[in-house]
């Protein structure tokens, strides 16, 4: 399975982005997907995730109310978006779509993750 992200972006402080994943292979059927990120000097931090139905969410508390993750699984087209406003400073980081066979409700670490995206940069300027 291959996780395809778009591209990231460069926004102002208060500004929104749009980051979408689409999951490419065979037998990809109920994987929950989601996204890490790592700003510079870090480690890598859940984000947000979805359930394959997208019915089912969960997400980071620095984010909760200002990102929204999305799901489009029908027609096997395994995609993910993640909704971004009121972007500050702080969430400037490199974004990695990821897949898990895991529940969305429990807690996501990075070493539980089944396939990774290549990662995307998102800037935010003040």
């Amino acid at each position: 399975v291959n996780l395809v992200g778009s591209e990231g972006g460069s926004v102002q402080a208060g500004g929104s982005l749009r980051l979408s994943c689409a999951a490419r292979g065979r037998r990809f059927s109920s994987y929950a997907m989601g996204w890490f990120r790592q700003a510079p000097g870090t480690g890598r931090q859940f984000v947000a995730a979805a359930s394959w139905g997208g019915d089912i969410t969960n997400y980071a508390d620095a984010v909760r109310g200002r990102f929204t993750i999305s799901r489009d699984s029908a027609n096997a087209k395994n995609m993910a978006y993640l909704q971004m406003n009121d972007l500050r400073p702080e969430d400037a980081a490199t974004y990695y779509c990821v897949a898990a066979w895991r529940a969305v409700s429990s807690t996501w670490n990075e070493e539980d993750m089944d396939f990774w995206g290549k990662g995307t940069l998102v800037t935010v300027s003040s």
